[in-house]
C-alpha cells in the first residue's frame, strides 16, 4: 500500500504534471510545424530546384523495377527530406526561444541582495584586536 501512496505523490507533484503537459503541446506544435513546412515551406523551396523538396535526393546506386513497376534495390541519400526535417527544427527552437524568452520577461524581477552593512574593514579589526593585545 506505501507504494501505491508514493507513486500517487510522485504523478501529482505540479513540476511532472507541467511537464507532461508540455509535452502533449510540443507534440502538437510539432505536428503543426511539420504541416507548415511541407505544405509550405518546401513547395515554395521545391521552386528554386523546379521539383517537390522532399522527393530531392543522390542516387548512389541505381534500382531496377520489378513486376509491380516499383524500383527495388535503389540506394540513394534522401537529402531533401533531411533539409526538410532541419527546417522544423529551426521553426520549433526559435518558437521554443521566443516563449521561454517571453516567460522569462514576465517573471518578477529579483531584487538585488541589500548590500552588508557598513562597519570597520576586516583591517580594521585586526588592527583594534592587535592593539588591544599590546596594552595586556
Amino acid at each position: 500500500m506505501g507504494m501505491v501512496k508514493e507513486f500517487k505523490d510522485f504523478a501529482m507533484k505540479g513540476n511532472l504534471i507541467d511537464i507532461a503537459v508540455g509535452f502533449v503541446m510540443g507534440a502538437a506544435f510539432k505536428q503543426v510545424v511539420t504541416s507548415f513546412t511541407g505544405g509550405i515551406i518546401s513547395p515554395l523551396i521545391g521552386l528554386i530546384f523546379n521539383t517537390d523538396f522532399k522527393d530531392l535526393k543522390w542516387i548512389a546506386k541505381e534500382g531496377v523495377a520489378d513486376d509491380a513497376g516499383k524500383i527495388v534495390g535503389e540506394v540513394a541519400v534522401l537529402y531533401g527530406d533531411f533539409i526538410t526535417n532541419v527546417i522544423d527544427f529551426i521553426i520549433v527552437a526559435f518558437v521554443m526561444f521566443i516563449i521561454v524568452k517571453g516567460v522569462n520577461s514576465t517573471k518578477k524581477k529579483e531584487e538585488p541582495a541589500p548590500a552588508a552593512p557598513a562597519g570597520p574593514s576586516q583591517e580594521d579589526l585586526l588592527a583594534e584586536i592587535r592593539d588591544l593585545l599590546a596594552k595586556k
